[in-house]
């Protein structure tokens, strides 16, 4: 009898960005991957986007990535074109029941998810139409499966960590390369944690554990004496108008352009 593949032997998609800073709530998107593979070494399908952000991409972000004003002023589309595309990308995969590969998942999808609002698409959550991503966050799991490990956990340093090839860092399809081959190596080291759980139950169990991280930081912070709030949401932050309150249906304020 055949044995069932767990889902990390399965089909998976993986998304990145690369953007002008990190501010979620202001900063935009340069570049966006989508990248989709069948199974372990299978053959990558990646679809890539460029977008002219309508503001300079600032020199620190642009020794990161290395994109420049000229560049996407001459190639990139127009941010609310590519932002809407992406959002329908993510939700084709989530109908067809693909789990979706978000290393630091409330920078990316956040961000994804102002850009929309900055440009009149609606919500990210309104763009997916009912379609619900089943987000596997690498940094998530390597912090429950190995809580006490010392050292940074960026996708670098995880990469290096489990033997996973990271070629052209900063190019968003191959960090989403990386981060998806990243999610596999860290659930086949924990198999007997990971292999049981659904892609369902391992979005929800992900929901506790970061919000559990985020607090013990802040613990952190405040004996270090340097007291810091740190975002519980996962796997996207709420959006919040400048009186601070979330922005649910009816209220009156509007998100900060």
């Amino acid at each position: 009898m055949q044995q069932l593949r767990s889902w990390y032997q399965g089909p998976l998609a993986s998304f990145d960005t690369e953007t002008t800073g990190v501010d979620v709530e202001r900063d935009r998107i340069v570049s966006a991957a989508l990248v989709l593979q069948s199974g372990p070494g299978g053959a990558a399908n990646v679809r890539s986007w460029l977008a002219n952000p309508g503001v300079p991409i600032p020199e620190q972000a642009r020794a990161v990535h290395g994109i420049s004003d000229d560049h996407v002023r001459a190639n990139g589309r127009p941010p609310r074109a590519v932002a809407v595309e992406v959002a329908l990308a993510l939700a084709e995969q989530s109908r067809a029941g693909v789990p979706l590969v978000v290393m630091n998942a409330p920078y990316d999808l956040t961000l994804l998810d102002r850009e929309l609002r900055r440009h009149g698409a609606g919500s990210l959550t309104e763009v997916l139409g009912g379609a619900e991503l089943l987000v596997l966050d690498p940094r998530v799991l390597d912090k429950q499966l190995d809580r006490y490990r010392k050292g940074r956990r960026t996708l670098t340093d995880l990469c290096a960590h489990y033997g996973v090839p990271l070629l052209g860092a900063h190019d968003a399809a191959a960090d989403a390369l990386a981060a998806m081959e990243l999610v596999r190596a860290v659930a086949a080291r924990h198999s007997q944690r990971l292999g049981g759980m659904s892609p369902a139950e391992l979005h929800l169990r992900q929901a506790m554990w970061h919000a559990a991280q985020a607090r013990g930081l802040e613990r952190w912070f405040e004996r270090a004496g340097t007291p810091e709030r740190v975002d519980t949401a996962w796997p996207m932050r709420p959006a919040r108008c400048r009186c601070g309150e979330r922005l649910e249906p009816g209220h009156a304020c509007e998100l900060a352009a």
